[in-house]
């Protein structure tokens, strides 16, 4: 009696010892996924920002500002570029602040709460970009229609034609609409598919901690 008393006492503690292994190759596990899906945002944003930059280098609205007669205007946009390039180039510190954080992170709390952030971080990004998409176009448009000469003829044409400047203003409101649902969906695709899958590391690693 006492012999078996002492055979379950030794599998009660290989028991205990087998699932702190598991536990402890499941943490393994998840911190490598999560270190790899912080790595591919850090990477994609850094693409993105190249794409921009190649995509401004192809783009010179100088002349646009030349033809308005308002070439301060020039000016002002490469401050805002200057500007957003800054902001574009902090999100990327951070994406590779977050990589190199859960890379060396040890604990399994801790590893909860770096994903979190980095959550966080990603979804700002994401918002910021979607925010500058709307930005943008208001701006481009006030610009257009006050200062460009075409533009400002064809607002003297519709003049208190209410159905042309209702079709104006819907024409406008759904070209925008669709570019925002393009971007939408871009991020949704590419970052929104990268975070449910730290979403679920993080879900996994609130089990281990129960």
């Amino acid at each position: 009696m006492k012999e078996l008393d002492l055979l379950k006492k030794d599998w009660q503690k290989n028991e205990a010892s087998f699932e702190q292994v598991t536990e402890k190759d499941i943490y393994k596990m998840i911190h490598k996924k999560s270190s790899s899906i912080v790595k591919w945002i850090l990477i994609l944003s850094v693409l993105e920002l190249v794409f921009w930059f190649v995509i401004g280098l192809g783009i010179n609205i100088d002349d646009d500002f030349k033809r308005m007669n308002h070439e301060e205007f020039s000016l002002y946009f490469k401050i805002y570029d200057n500007f957003n390039y800054l902001i574009l180039l902090t999100f990327i510190y951070l994406f590779y602040k977050n990589y190199k954080i859960i890379s060396t992170t040890v604990s399994t709390k801790q590893l909860m709460r770096d994903i979190i952030k980095t959550r966080k971080t990603v979804n700002y990004y994401v918002y910021y970009n979607l925010g500058q998409i709307v930005v943008l176009f208001f701006i481009f448009t006030f610009i257009s229609f006050k200062y460009n000469p075409d533009s400002v003829k064809l607002a003297n044409q519709i003049g208190d034609n209410y159905g042309m400047l209702a079709f104006t203003f819907l024409f406008l409101l759904t070209f925008i609409l669709i570019i925002f649902g393009l971007f939408w969906l871009f991020y949704r695709i590419v970052y929104g598919r990268l975070l449910k899958r730290l979403l679920d590391n993080y879900k996994e690693l609130k089990k281990i901690d129960l």
